[in-house]
């Protein structure tokens, strides 16, 4: 069977129904998301991280710096989530934004400090909040309406989506 490179773990199951266990382990996938990306790319040599993960995929770097906006855009909405009424959320070009000078360029340690940080403040405010928190919805342009819930269950399968990209490619080429 061959694998498809684009989706390591599979594709995001948006009709899985999170429960308050699962709602923990997504948190904690979260919290423990920058050291697991450290790992995923610990070690790396320059010409490993502009490596693409498949082929006509990002490379690795690329992935760093995407992980760093993405998560940055996700934590900015769950905080309109939780602060306004089913706020209507700004998309992005993210394809455009991983071909920028710092997505395609910059150290990989820019991004990683970037997740660190991201992720201590997300991982602290996800962990205040309640069960009812989670039913708040946001509206995505391209998606519609979404629960916070939903939301959070999407961002776990991305952190291990993306991990999965660089481990799966370290696998492949004996790296």
């Amino acid at each position: 069977m061959n694998e498809d490179l684009r989706f390591p773990i599979g594709q995001f199951d948006n009709a899985a129904k999170v429960t308050p266990q699962k709602r923990k382990e997504f948190i904690q996938t979260i919290e423990e998301l920058p050291e697991n990306f450290r790992q995923a790319v610990k070690g790396l040599s320059e010409k490993q991280l502009d490596t693409p993960y498949r082929p006509e995929g990002w490379t690795v770097r690329q992935l760093v710096h995407h992980v760093a906006d993405s998560h940055l855009n996700s934590y900015i909405r769950f905080k309109l989530g939780l602060t306004e009424v089913a706020p209507t959320i700004k998309p992005y070009e993210e394809a455009l934004w991983a071909e920028t000078a710092d997505g395609k360029s910059a150290p990989v340690e820019i991004s990683l400090n970037l997740i660190d940080a991201i992720h201590a403040r997300w991982t602290i405010f996800l962990k205040s909040m309640s069960d009812a928190d989670f039913n708040r919805k946001i509206n995505h342009p391209e998606s519609g309406e979404m629960s916070l819930d939903s939301l959070l269950a999407l961002y776990d399968w991305h952190s291990r989506h993306h991990t999965a990209h660089i481990t799966k490619l370290r696998e492949r080429n004996g790296w």
